[in-house]
């Protein structure tokens, strides 16, 4: 655990008890700070209680009176579509108002640094799509040549809920719109954009107020580096911003399918094929096109940014490679199941909008495709140009008499469930097809996860092995 420093002996009132609310207020209490701990669901303040968390109505008139800090977990809205009543009253009272990251990143550093002959780094990737896969794949790299390393953020553990850092160790942080936007703090030595795509606009208030969260992690603690994304124009600007020049290589440009090659420092793949360019030249190269846990362009562009990261912690472009051979890949993230008769079955859970869809249908040919679920504002309009590979839609959830009506001319089929939709295309499926689960929506109005839509999804599939 990270002991929170600055607040010993101060009131910190702690909002929402999920895994980061709690293991913030187990990190404040072990820095000597008094938590008065909520959270709207009775379960949840239950839980906590078992713990040793007190709770107190932060939402009763005067609950905050002398609170230092408010610390709001990252699903609570602080200010659009509208802050939570707590969120209100405490800006309204000038209480400051903080999360986990930002408690993280000013108590990170302690005196018992100064011991160590190295110091420890903390590597913070965003994005909207590849960030787990790219933190993932940096700590596999990173663990497989033996050097110390932790994950954490919105993948894993908490970041309060980390053991204190050892000489030389690195801390790889996958951080969501939510963390970046509220966090008072942020100081990585090494942050990553991977891209940016439509998402979660009613929490930002559109797409400039999504880029301007997710910014906020390059302009509020200038990284020492800086891995940019620049396939689209919101990291090309942003790149911009961070370098003095083309010639800068404290930014590495990243890219999947355009050539870098004027940069101080560029990582970019075409047609499979890594490569690394520093000041007009050709430095190393890696073949991706074996790399069974990184299949499709949007992986290679993950392998782009996790290669410059690993790149600027000094480690030698072979030593990479063989590190990439050996991932596995994420789960619910273009995860290759099972192999039945020459039909390969693909779970891509977490492609739950139409970006993300759309580079899993462009990473694999002759698609038996299951989507469906919460659309999402738009639905699957913006899809039509990537369905070239759909031999037919197997159509699921809310969203499927929709999603049909778009589709029109291509094959489809509303199956409503996952296990009606494995059925069907099994009974169709030829060899040289692929059945890919990519929703381009919500799981919300049959799962309580992407996670759980992709267990079922893989259920189905180990149950057809059983028939």
């Amino acid at each position: 655990m990270i002991a929170v420093q600055g607040y010993a002996g101060q009131r910190v009132a702690v909002l929402g008890l999920g895994r980061s609310g709690l293991a913030a207020a187990q990190a404040l209490m072990a820095g000597g700070a008094e938590v008065l701990a909520w959270d709207d669901f009775a379960k949840a303040r239950a839980g906590a209680e078992a713990l040793g968390i007190s709770c107190s109505d932060l939402t009763r008139a005067g609950a905050l009176q002398g609170v230092a800090v408010l610390v709001v977990s990252p699903g609570i809205a602080h200010l659009y579509p509208a802050p939570h009543p707590v969120v209100a009253a405490a800006l309204l009272q000038g209480v400051a108002v903080d999360n986990d990251i930002g408690l993280f990143f000013r108590s990170w550093a302690t005196v018992g640094w100064g011991d160590m002959e190295r110091m420890p780094k903390v590597v913070a990737v965003t994005g909207s799509n590849g960030k787990s896969t790219t933190t993932a794949l940096i700590h596999h790299v990173l663990q497989e040549t033996g050097r110390p390393v932790q994950m954490a953020g919105n993948i894993g553990r908490g970041v309060l809920d980390l053991d204190p850092p050892q000489d030389g160790e690195v801390v790889v942080l996958e951080l969501s719109s939510y963390q970046c936007e509220l966090a008072r703090a942020l100081t990585p030595d090494i942050a990553v954009f991977t891209n940016l795509s439509s998402d979660h606009l009613d929490r930002h208030a559109g797409l400039g107020g999504y880029f301007a969260a997710k910014r906020r992690l390059f302009a509020e603690g200038g990284p020492d580096r800086a891995v940019i994304g620049v396939d689209e124009p919101e990291g090309i600007f942003l790149a911009g911003q961070m370098a003095e020049g083309a010639g800068d290589d404290r930014v590495i440009r990243i890219s999947s399918g355009r050539k870098l090659e004027d940069m101080g420092w560029s990582v970019f793949a075409r047609r499979g094929f890594l490569a690394e360019w520093r000041r007009g030249r050709q430095v190393a190269s890696i073949d991706l096109r074996a790399m069974t846990g990184l299949p499709g362009a949007h992986n290679h562009q993950n392998a782009c940014a996790a290669y410059a990261v690993l790149r600027s912690l000094g480690l030698a472009p072979r030593v990479i490679e063989d590190g990439f051979a050996s991932f596995a890949g994420l789960p619910h993230r273009c995860q290759i199941i099972a192999q039945r008769a020459g039909v390969v079955y693909v779970n891509d859970s977490k492609a739950t909008n139409v970006e993300s869809a759309a580079r899993s249908l462009a990473a694999f040919e002759r698609i038996r495709w299951i989507a469906g679920g919460v659309g999402k504002e738009g639905g699957i309009d913006g899809l039509r140009p990537a369905l070239g590979p759909v031999i037919k839609a197997y159509l699921i959830g809310q969203s499927a008499a929709d999603f049909a009506m778009t589709l029109a001319d291509i094959p489809h089929e509303i199956c409503m469930t996952i296990a009606q939709a494995v059925e069907r295309a099994a009974a169709e499926a030829e060899a040289g097809d692929t059945i890919l689960l990519a929703p381009a929506a919500a799981s919300f109005d049959q799962y309580a996860n992407f996670e759980a839509r992709g267990a079922d999804f893989i259920a189905q599939v180990a149950g057809l092995g059983e028939a």
